[in-house]
């Protein structure tokens, strides 16, 4: 992978979930390109297993567990990596949470509460830890992994919807807030990637003369986990 578009080496990745499925493809990708990867979960023993193989094949990869549920370990999560690996490149926020399958109207504050913060308020937390110092250096990438449930309905997993609904709002509003010092992204159906450009954030759209802003660090919202086939209604099926 050495000089080509998607050569890493050098830069440092934190994947939250990362022990299996999306997360941990991700770390295992991101460290076949180069990167030092630190690979964090809640279980200590399971992010092991993929930190020993990414180490195993060459790469460079370390464990730090992190319930991203609690703001300590969040802080601690992204101190450490800071104090091993002295920065961080790219963040994927991909650890999620969905401890409820039915009716909206019959959820539970807890479950509610449990949905928002972990899949929403989190990815906030690690965001505002690692986005200044990205900009700070002048480059750098978060990556915050939603689903298509963010993008249609559902009769069972509403809640879980609204919170990756959520994650989309949460990509564009911080791509609002660094325009001038960020080139941000966020996705949809059609493309995964797709440019925000301060007018579209609610800002004065640049004139023609103006300087072209530096790139700092790049925010992308991935429509990518889906749990799977989403029961809808007819009239949901129509309009998609």
């Amino acid at each position: 992978m050495k000089n080509t578009p998607f050569d890493l080496t050098g830069k440092v990745a934190v994947v939250t979930g990362s022990s299996r499925g999306i997360g941990r493809s991700s770390a295992e990708l991101l460290a076949k390109l180069g990167a030092k990867v630190v690979v964090s979960s809640r279980k200590a023993e399971a992010c092991k297993e993929v930190a020993d193989g990414i180490n195993a094949s060459g790469g460079d990869a370390t464990v730090i567990p992190c319930n991203i549920a609690r703001k300590a370990e969040v802080e601690a999560l992204i101190s450490g990596t800071i104090k091993h690996y002295g920065k961080i490149d790219i963040l994927v926020c991909n650890a999620a949470v969905n401890p409820y399958y039915g009716p909206l109207l019959d959820i539970t504050d807890e479950a509610f509460d449990k949905i928002m913060g972990s899949n929403v308020k989190s990815n906030i937390w690690l965001s505002a830890l690692a986005i200044p110092q990205m900009a700070e250096r002048g480059n750098g990438s978060v990556v915050i992994i939603s689903s298509i449930g963010g993008l249609r309905g559902s009769t069972v997993i509403g809640a879980y919807g609204i919170s990756k609904a959520a994650d989309f709002a949460l990509c564009r509003s911080l791509a609002g807030e660094w325009a001038r010092r960020a080139s941000a992204s966020t996705a949809s159906r059609r493309a995964w990637s797709r440019p925000i450009s301060p007018a579209r954030c609610g800002k004065t759209k640049p004139t023609s003369s103006a300087a072209p802003r530096p790139r700092r660090c790049d925010v992308l919202a991935s429509p990518t986990r889906s749990p799977g086939r989403l029961p809808t209604s007819p009239r949901m099926r129509r309009a998609s």
